[in-house]
């Protein structure tokens, strides 16, 4: 009895590789003969190197929304939320003054 499944395929390989190769096209198997595993293993490299060599890297270009009262209302909620301010923070003078600056920019803030 063998109690490695390496060494049960080392030896159908050396020993039967015909009659387990024959057996497994038949049954429509995937040989696991540690040959024809690195054959395969070899050709998956190649595979992935003829493809990568078309690859070209692309540069993602930021996406800057334009401005809408809802995209705006909905970032000052994430921002009332992440930096847990109270509500009465959009009332605070200094908040307004914030916003009244940032509106002038023309080429974002």
């Amino acid at each position: 009895l063998v109690n490695e499944t390496t060494t049960l395929h080392r030896h159908a390989e050396a020993n039967f590789a015909g009659k387990y190769c024959t057996w497994a096209k038949k049954n429509s198997f995937e040989s696991m003969l540690p040959s024809d595993v690195r054959a395969r293993k070899e050709k998956a490299e190649h595979d992935q190197e003829i493809i990568t060599s078309h690859l070209t890297e692309r540069k993602i270009t930021e996406q800057i929304m334009p401005y809408t009262d809802s995209l705006f209302k909905q970032a000052a909620i994430e921002w009332l939320i992440a930096t847990d301010q109270p509500i009465q923070a959009f009332e605070h003078p200094k908040f307004k003054e914030m916003i009244d600056v940032a509106a002038r920019a023309t080429n974002g803030v």
